[in-house]
């Protein structure tokens, strides 16, 4: 049997937001820490997004990195690529830490960024911290 993670990014590689919003509890709750503005409640909102990001990306793929669970807790790594309409690289990788109820992701925090090819360490730790020169 495979891995909630496991069927959730089957169902992103297949382009397929109805599967993939049925991995979801009804009463869903996502919660981006990072981004709490982001925050919402719902399968339909699932549905919603994962619509818009296969029409903005239309090549989208997912790759899972590493995933693990401890009882009802999931966690998975993951990367996603693909070009958005325009031609122009779409690439975030992140984490994603689902509470697992009746099989379903019943609530998650998602840790996922876009990936920065042009921003070496100190360039970073500079815009990051702004230490004093």
């Amino acid at each position: 049997m495979s891995t909630v993670i496991e069927r959730l990014t089957e169902a992103q590689n297949d382009h397929d937001a109805v599967r993939l919003s049925a991995c979801f509890a009804v009463d869903y709750r996502s919660e981006q820490p990072a981004h709490p503005a982001r925050a919402f409640t719902g399968r339909a909102q699932v549905l919603a997004n994962w619509t818009a990001v296969f029409a903005g990306v239309p090549d989208f793929r997912a790759e899972i990195r590493s995933t693990c669970r401890v009882g009802d807790v999931e966690w998975g790594e993951l990367a996603w690529r693909g070009h958005h309409v325009d031609g122009s690289p779409f690439a975030m990788c992140g984490v994603i830490v689902a509470e697992v109820r009746d099989d379903l992701i019943a609530s998650a925090r998602l840790y996922f960024e876009p990936v920065e090819r042009d921003s070496d360490i100190e360039a970073s730790v500079a815009r990051l911290y702004r230490p004093p020169r």
